[in-house]
């Protein structure tokens, strides 16, 4: 299947033939026409796939062909929510980048800048908004945007909108939009509560899961290194400087273990920064270009600041810590292996680590089993296996989230 067959015009396939892009990915393939007969759609595909194209594109040519219908288009009819700042604007940055020959627009809306700005330019007239919830919702009260308007809303990232505690927010959108809409749901992970959601969201919608839900990248080398806690930072160290890797995402669970990670990596010689909420938008978004550009080897990061990040060709993600939330792990090491490269995921696994290494291995249907690297072998008094008793409770617990339809455990 070549994108030309799934309906779209000669300024959509022009900018894809230019960036090189001559199939569509299963994603892409099912999602497209799926869109573009005006279904809505409940979709899961891993990360890297080509997520944000498989609605972008069927979207702008709907707005191109109602543009040949309509002169008046300026008011907004797209509505992107998306959890964070940066998966925000790397959405944006990719619509406009797909509607270059064209004169759709967009405008990305989210916190920490200033909203008059961001106000006069909905008053110029947008036809696609990429927002976070709550930076749109005061510009819904200030009556700066109007969402009777809008004809096509798409939830991207849904399952992380939910465990960042976006509900309210959602449920008072939801209250200023047109009920005659088409909804679009995507998300990575699926649990009983996005099922809820979309029972709420979606109209007889076309599902749609090309791979298993909550399953990582078959491209990403999974790697479990037993280590003692106090060591985690200088295996990382080591393995930096061993292997000459240029550019690694360190994931950690808390803003404070975040900015410790740093400074170690610092005092071993390795330019590190850390990239979490404590930030300023304006620091957060120099972090990331000094580490795109390859000014810095290593970003420490937390799931909620890491969230949307799109790296071309980030090679090494390090879980420092094992998330409490077995499907964040799935989305971290979703990071590196996009768009069909490979990748490198590496999990520090401590003495503390055994239930929560169970529950991932739950997530993921599969085993990972631990290794040691020499030199950083772990002082096997501290270290206990999970018992046989634990490794039947968990199969127990994998009957009974099947059984629930996969609801998540915190």
């Amino acid at each position: 299947m070549s994108f030309s067959s799934l309906a779209l015009s000669d300024k959509l396939l022009s900018v894809l033939a230019e960036k090189g892009y001559q199939q569509p990915t299963a994603i892409q393939a099912e999602a497209i026409p799926a869109i573009l007969a005006g279904n809505d759609l409940m979709a899961s595909a891993q990360t890297g796939t080509g997520k944000t194209a498989a609605f972008t594109l069927p979207l702008l040519q709907l707005l191109l062909e109602k543009a040949d219908r309509e002169s008046n288009r300026r008011r907004a009819s797209v509505l992107v929510l998306t959890p964070t700042r940066e998966l925000a604007v790397q959405v944006n940055t990719n619509i406009s980048q797909y509607a270059v020959n064209t004169d759709i627009n967009s405008l990305v809306i989210y916190g920490g800048v200033s909203i008059d700005a961001q106000a006069s330019k909905l008053a110029a007239g947008v036809d696609v908004i990429v927002a976070t919830p709550g930076r749109l919702l005061d510009h819904v009260r200030r009556g700066s945007l109007d969402l009777t308007t809008i004809e096509h809303l798409v939830f991207d990232e849904a399952d992380r909108m939910l465990d960042m505690g976006f509900m309210d927010e959602i449920s008072a959108i939801l209250k200023q939009l047109p009920a005659k809409r088409q909804t679009l749901l995507f998300s990575a992970t699926f649990s009983s509560a996005i099922y809820d959601l979309s029972k709420k969201l979606l109209q007889k919608p076309i599902r749609i899961e090309v791979d298993k839900a909550n399953s990582a990248a078959h491209n990403v080398e999974q790697i479990v290194y037993a280590v003692d806690s106090e060591r985690k930072t200088a295996l990382i160290s080591h393995l930096i400087t061993k292997h000459d890797w240029h550019q690694v995402l360190i994931f950690s669970r808390k803003k404070q273990t975040a900015d410790q990670i740093c400074q170690q990596m610092i005092a071993a010689g390795i330019e590190t920064k850390a990239f979490h909420g404590d930030l300023g938008q304006g620091a957060r978004e120099q972090v990331l270009n000094d580490f795109k550009q390859g000014k810095i080897k290593a970003l420490v990061a937390t799931d909620v600041a890491a969230r949307g990040l799109d790296i071309v060709e980030l090679k090494v993600v390090v879980n420092y810590e094992i998330p409490f939330v077995a499907e964040d792990y799935v989305h971290r090491i979703g990071r590196t292996g996009r768009a069909g490269n490979t990748g490198k995921a590496i999990t520090l696994y401590s003495e503390d680590d055994a239930l929560l290494l169970e529950e991932v291995e739950i997530v993921l249907d599969k085993r990972l089993p631990q290794q040691w690297l020499p030199g950083f072998e772990p002082d096997l008094t501290k270290m206990e296996q999970p018992s046989r008793k634990n490794s039947k409770a968990a199969q127990r617990q994998r009957a009974k989230k099947r059984a629930l339809g996969g609801k998540k455990r915190r």
